[in-house]
C-alpha cells in the first residue's frame, strides 16, 4: 500500500491524480490564515521511501494519467532529488501525461533557472503557487514570508522554464481595511505573471488558526458576501492577463465565476453586479467549505 502521513491536501484539479508525498508538511507553515499541515514537522522523504510508494501504486493501478507530488512544498527538495523522482516516474509510468506539485515562492527562488528548466524537461509540467495577495501589507500581516515582487519573480521563473503556472489568491484576506488595495495589487501581480490558471478562493475559518483567533477576539473583521463581491469586482476590473483561465468556483466562494481573461471579464463582472443587485443568490454559509 502507498504510505501517507497525516492529512493530505491537493488542488481541486488533482482529484483523480495519483498522490505521492515527496515531502511531509510545508517548509514555511507560518501563514496565519492556513490550517494545513499543522500536525507535521517539515521534512524531505528519502528517495527509497518515495520509490516504494510508486512501486506500490504501479502494482495497484493499471493506468495512471496524472501524478501530484505532495505535500505542501515538494519543490523544496534539492533539484537532483526531484530529478531522480521524475526519472523514476517516467520509467515506471510511461503513460503518465502530467506531473504537478505545489511550489512555495521560497522553494522556487532558491533554485537556479537552469534547475527548473531541467525539472520541466524531465516531466514536471505545472506548479501551483500561492500568491494570496499582491499587497505587501496584507502579505506581511498574514506572515506569508515573501513580498509580492518575490512571488511574481518565482511565478515568472516557473513560466520561463516552460511549465504551466496555476496561482491562487484569497478574497477577503486584507479585511475591509485593505480590501481595495488587496484587490488592485493582486490584479497587478496576476497581470505581471499572466498564469495559465488563476484560482480565487474566499477567506473562511473552519479549524483554528492565528487569524481565526484574531477574528474571534475582535481584532480581524471577516467580510460579508456583499463586501467580497465588491472586492472581486475591483480585482476583475483591474486585471490584464490575456489567456488566463479564471475560476472562482471553489466551495468557499459566495458567487461562482468561470471564464477566460480578458475576453470573459465583462461577463464575470456582470454576474457580480447582478449578485450585488440581488439577482444572483450568494452561496449560503451552510454550504461553504475549504
Amino acid at each position: 500500500m502507498i504510505h501517507y502521513e497525516g492529512r493530505v491536501f491537493r488542488p481541486p484539479s488533482e482529484a483523480y491524480s495519483l498522490i505521492v508525498q515527496v515531502t511531509i508538511g510545508c517548509s514555511h507553515n507560518k501563514c496565519t490564515f492556513c490550517d494545513m499541515y499543522k500536525e507535521k514537522q517539515f521534512r524531505v522523504r528519502k528517495l527509497e521511501e518515495i520509490k516504494a510508494d510508486f512501486d506500490a501504486a504501479r502494482r495497484q493501478y493499471r493506468h495512471v494519467d496524472r501524478i501530484f507530488l505532495a505535500d505542501g512544498d515538494a519543490l523544496m527538495c534539492q533539484s537532483q532529488h526531484m530529478a531522480e523522482i521524475l526519472k523514476y516516474i517516467k520509467k515506471l509510468f510511461p503513460e503518465c501525461e502530467r506531473v504537478t506539485s505545489y511550489g512555495s515562492p521560497a522553494s522556487i527562488l532558491c533554485k537556479k533557472q537552469e534547475d527548473l528548466n531541467m525539472l520541466h524537461e524531465l516531466g514536471l509540467s505545472m506548479i501551483y503557487l500561492g500568491l494570496e495577495s499582491g499587497s505587501d501589507e496584507v502579505l506581511k500581516r498574514v506572515n506569508k514570508g515573501e513580498t509580492a515582487d518575490e512571488i511574481v519573480r518565482a511565478g515568472l521563473m516557473v513560466k520561463n522554464a516552460g511549465m504551466k503556472l496555476s496561482v491562487t489568491c484569497i478574497a477577503g484576506l486584507g479585511s475591509l481595511e485593505l480590501s481595495e488595495e488587496h484587490a488592485i495589487k493582486t490584479a497587478e501581480a496576476l497581470s505581471k505573471m499572466k498564469p495559465e490558471y488563476i484560482g480565487l478562493l474566499t477567506l473562511l475559518f473552519e479549524l483554528p488558526t492565528p487569524l481565526m483567533k484574531d477574528w474571534e477576539e475582535g481584532r480581524f473583521y471577516l467580510m460579508n458576501p456583499i463586501e467580497i463581491a465588491h472586492e472581486t469586482l475591483i480585482l476583475l476590473e483591474h486585471i490584464d492577463a490575456e489567456g488566463s483561465i479564471f475560476r472562482a468556483n471553489h466551495a468557499s466562494n459566495y458567487v461562482n465565476l468561470a471564464g477566460t481573461l480578458n475576453q470573459d471579464r465583462e461577463i464575470m463582472c456582470n454576474r457580480l453586479r447582478a449578485a450585488l443587485d440581488g439577482k444572483v443568490k450568494f452561496r449560503s454559509e451552510a454550504f461553504r467549505a475549504r
